[in-house]
C-alpha cells in the first residue's frame, strides 16, 4: 500500500521515503475526510474515479493536498459539468465557510443528481457533505479555468446568480472581483439591491448592528464599484439616495450628475456594463465631411433597419468646427411603428475641433431585431458642427474573422427633424455588437 501511495503522490513519496520520512506504524492525515481519502486510494490503485456531488469538494481538496493532479482534473471536470447560476458564486469564492447554512447551500451542486421527491435522501447527503466541508478549505482560485467559467456563468445569468442564497455568503474579495466586471448582464439598481443584501449578511457575520453606517463599513471598496451614474434618476432617488449608505456629499454629487449639463465629474464609475461577447463593430454612412451644421433644439433623426439581430451600444457624432468644445446631447433609439423609446442617454461629449466622429454611448445595449424599422435620434446643444455628405442608403459591415455580413438600410425620418437625411446630416456612425 505504501508503495502505491508513494508512486502516485509526490507528497506521500516524501513522507515515506524522504529525508524526514516517518517511522511510525500509524500515520495521521489531518483535515481529510474518510470518503475523500477512499476515493483517492481507489484512484491510485485502479484509476477508478469515484466522486459524487457529496464528495467532490473534499476529494478535490485531498487531491490537491497530496498532489494527485489527474484526480484533481476529474473533480474540476465534474464541477464544470454541474456549474449553474445558483452555485456559481459558491464555486468562485476563495474559501468555504464552515457554517451549516453555508454548507447546506454549497450542496446545491447536487443539482440534477437528486430527484425533487427524494427529500430525506437529499437531506442525508447534504448533512454528510456539510460535515466534510467543515474540514475542507479548498481554494478554488487555484483552478483558473474553473474560476473563469464561474465568472462567465455569472455574466450570462447575473439576475439568477445574485438572487441565489449563496450570493450573500461570498467574501469581500469575491464581491469586488465581480463588481469590477464590465460584462454583468443586469441593471445597476438591481445589482445595488443585491449588494445591500450582502452587506446585511456581512454585518451579521461580523456581529455588527445592521445600520447604514455599518453597511458602508463592511462594503469597503466594493461600494465604489457600484456604477450609480448608470441608473435613471428615478431609480437612484427611490433606492440608493434613501439607503443611508451614501454620504450627503455623494448623493448631491450624483443628483447634479443626473440633472445638469455639462455634467460634473463624480467619483463613481460611469462606464456602461456590456454583457456582450465578441468585438465592437461600427459603420459610417457618409463618404465625405463638410462644415457648418447648426442646432436649435430640434432632433437629428434617421430611420434604419438591419438584416440580423444586433445590439447597438452608441453613436458616433460630429463635433464643432470652432475648435475644442463641449456638447450636451440626448441620444435615443425609437421603435418607429410604436414610437417606443427603447434606449436613451442624456449626456455630453467633448470634441477637439477635428472632422472626426466622437463616441456617445447608451447606458445599456439596445437590442435591434432584423427587418424592423428603428429611428436613431440625437439632440445636440452647442455650436455649429461638421456634418456628413454623400450618404449611402445601404451600408454593409463584414466581420474580418468570420466573414458574416451585417447590412444596414437607412431612410429619411419624417416629422420634427433638424434636417438629417440619407444624403447628409448628423449621426454618421452606429456602434454595435452582433
Amino acid at each position: 500500500m505504501l508503495f502505491v501511495l508513494a508512486v502516485g503522490s509526490a507528497v506521500f513519496d516524501a513522507m515515506f521515503n524522504g529525508g524526514m520520512a516517518t517511522t511510525s506504524t500509524e500515520i495521521e492525515l489531518p483535515d481529510v475526510e474518510p470518503a475523500a481519502f477512499l476515493a483517492l486510494l481507489k484512484f491510485l490503485y485502479s484509476d477508478e474515479v469515484q466522486i459524487g456531488p457529496e464528495t467532490v469538494m473534499t476529494t478535490l481538496y485531498t487531491a490537491k493536498k497530496y498532489a494527485v493532479p489527474a484526480l484533481e482534473a476529474h473533480c474540476v471536470e465534474f464541477l464544470k459539468k454541474n456549474l449553474r447560476a445558483d452555485n456559481a458564486f459558491m464555486l468562485l469564492t476563495q474559501g468555504l465557510s464552515d457554517s451549516p447554512a453555508s454548507a447546506s447551500r454549497v450542496a446545491g451542486i447536487t443539482g440534477p443528481h437528486h430527484h425533487a421527491g427524494l427529500k430525506k435522501k437529499k437531506k442525508k447527503k447534504e448533512r454528510a457533505f456539510r460535515l466534510s466541508l467543515r474540514k475542507c478549505q479548498a481554494r478554488l482560485f487555484d483552478e483558473p479555468q474553473l474560476a473563469s467559467l464561474c465568472l462567465e456563468n455569472i455574466d450570462k445569468n447575473t439576475a439568477d446568480a445574485i438572487t441565489a442564497e449563496g450570493f450573500t455568503d461570498i467574501d469581500l474579495d469575491t464581491l469586488v472581483a465581480v463588481l469590477e466586471r464590465d460584462t454583468l448582464g443586469i441593471r445597476e439598481v438591481r445589482l445595488f439591491n443585491a449588494v445591500v443584501r450582502w452587506s446585511e449578511a456581512e454585518c451579521q457575520r461580523q456581529q455588527l448592528q445592521v445600520t447604514p453606517e455599518n453597511r458602508r463599513k463592511v462594503l469597503g471598496k466594493a461600494l465604489g464599484l457600484i456604477r450609480f451614474p448608470l441608473m435613471t434618476i428615478e431609480e437612484f432617488a427611490a433606492g440608493p439616495a434613501q439607503s443611508g449608505i451614501l454620504v450627503d456629499r455623494e448623493v448631491v454629487s450624483l443628483f447634479l450628475h443626473f440633472t445638469v449639463n455639462p455634467k460634473p465629474r463624480v467619483e463613481f464609475i460611469d462606464r456602461p456594463r456590456c454583457c456582450l461577447r465578441g468585438k465592437e463593430c461600427s459603420i459610417n454612412r457618409f463618404q465625405q465631411v463638410e462644415s457648418r451644421w447648426g442646432y436649435s433644439g430640434t432632433s437629428d433623426r434617421i430611420r434604419f433597419s438591419v438584416n440580423k439581430r444586433i445590439f447597438v451600444v452608441g453613436f458616433g457624432l460630429y463635433g464643432s468646427i470652432h475648435g475644442p468644445t463641449d456638447y450636451q446631447v440626448n441620444i435615443q433609439i425609437i421603435h418607429t411603428d410604436s414610437n417606443t423609446v427603447l434606449g436613451q442617454n442624456d449626456t455630453g461629449f467633448s470634441c477637439d475641433g477635428s472632422a472626426s466622429t466622437f463616441r456617445v454611448m447608451f447606458k445599456e445595449p439596445v437590442e435591434v431585431l432584423p427587418n424592423v424599422n428603428y429611428t436613431a435620434c440625437a439632440t445636440l446643444k452647442g455650436p455649429d458642427s461638421h456634418y456628413g455628405t454623400k450618404g449611402l442608403r445601404k451600408v454593409t459591415h463584414e466581420s474580418p474573422t468570420t466573414g458574416a455580413k451585417t447590412c444596414f438600410t437607412f431612410c429619411y425620418a419624417a416629422g420634427n427633424n433638424n434636417g438629417t437625411s440619407v444624403e447628409d446630416g448628423q449621426i454618421p456612425e452606429v456602434i454595435f455588437y452582433t
